[in-house]
């Protein structure tokens, strides 16, 4: 293939396109608005599922690359209701088909498995645009532009390159998590670590919840969530973060304090994550030359595990059609055809799931979700 490919967004559905192209020979380049790899964390755990990341591992070569990045033993699970009480408890499974793997390490491989200079880093997107002869203008907020035959927009939530395809944006679902964290060894949390188990805990109940996973070096990471306004959310001061804590902690003010004190005693700064999605079902027309991948093109809450397996997939799906199909329209006719469905019979899952997590009928819901 000798058209010239831009890759917006070097995450994972973005690397992972950008590894299998290559592997067939293929070159593209990725432009990301980061300034390097370690310019930002990468957030917690992913696990890996054979139906779709897995798939895309293997079609990049790098599924044995992977399996030594696996997290043992973290992917225990117990649902508790706001008292502590156990309702659901699930056990490490050393065989699972759903390993837990640290996001930031898989970003790491998959960079690490591209020829040197394909990410062009510090290279923020600011416009695109068709050029009436075809192909496609990017200029970057630093005062850089390319030209390009083809742009696949990997560039998540709020991408520049949708506009392109469609006026669709992300909504609010109503649901935000704010992030907490314990340092590995804190002496005064000792029973709230252990109330964790081997895994994850999930700490349920209509309108909220508090989930802590607990990671092999010691550390406990997570998140509170809280179906809140928007403006509500933005009301709570983090100047000091301990005030805001606490303000969180009174929106928990009957539970057990093992649960509070992930809160309260939390040494994270509290990020404010509100989430978005895209409408489920989402399409659009072909527009000659450019698509989407990943959270671009069907962004979701995360309660059905699927959004970096399927932007991973994504990539490898794609990669895989234009390797395949040498008429490029052609390809990429074929990839939205299996993009559609799939993203939208996830996105229906992780809307349903977003109810069963924090509806009325939670935390039997949870409980109920994983027997």
């Amino acid at each position: 293939m000798r058209k010239t490919i831009a890759i917006v967004g070097a995450g994972l559905g973005g690397l992972t396109l950008a590894r299998v192209l290559q592997a067939h020979g293929v070159t593209a380049t990725i432009y990301e608005s980061e300034a390097s790899a370690t310019t930002r964390a990468q957030g917690g755990l992913l696990d890996i599922h054979e139906e779709t990341g897995r798939v895309a591992l293997r079609a990049a070569g790098l599924y044995d690359q992977f399996l030594a990045l696996v997290r043992p033993g973290e992917d225990a699970k117990r649902v508790v209701d706001r008292h502590g009480t156990i309702l659901f408890d699930l056990p490490a499974d050393p065989g699972s088909a759903r390993p837990e793997v640290d996001r930031g390490e898989l970003r790491r491989l998959l960079i690490d498995s591209l020829t040197p200079g394909t990410i062009r880093w510090g290279h923020k997107l600011a416009s695109v645009h068709r050029r009436a002869e075809g192909g496609y203008d990017l200029a970057f907020a630093d005062g850089s532009a390319t030209r390009a035959d083809m742009v696949i927009g990997a560039d998540g939530a709020w991408s520049k390159v949708r506009p392109l395809l469609t006026h669709a944006e992300p909504l609010y679902s109503g649901t935000c998590f704010i992030e907490i964290a314990l340092a590995a060894g804190a002496q005064d949390c000792r029973a709230s670590v252990a109330a964790i188990g081997s895994g994850t805990l999930m700490a349920v109940a209509p309108g909220r919840g508090i989930i802590a996973h607990r990671c092999a070096d010691g550390q406990v990471r997570g998140y509170v969530a809280l179906n809140k306004p928007e403006e509500w959310l933005r009301s709570i001061d983090f100047s000091d973060p301990s005030a805001g804590l606490r303000r969180l902690a009174d929106e928990f003010d009957d539970w057990s304090p093992l649960l509070t004190a992930f809160v309260t005693r939390s040494d994270a700064e509290p990020l404010l994550r509100p989430i978005h999605a895209l409408p489920v079902g989402l399409q659009w027309d072909r527009m000659p030359g450019v698509t989407l991948v990943g959270d671009a093109a069907h962004l979701m809450s995360p309660f059905a595990g699927e959004g970096a397996n399927l932007a991973m997939y994504d990539g490898a799906d794609l990669a895989g059609k234009l390797v395949e199909e040498p008429d490029v329209e052609a390809a990429l006719t074929a990839y939205e055809e299996r993009l559609f469905p799939r993203g939208r019979d996830a996105a229906d899952r992780s809307a349903n799931n977003l109810e069963v997590f924090f509806g009325q009928e939670a935390p039997q819901s949870v409980a109920a979700l994983f027997s």
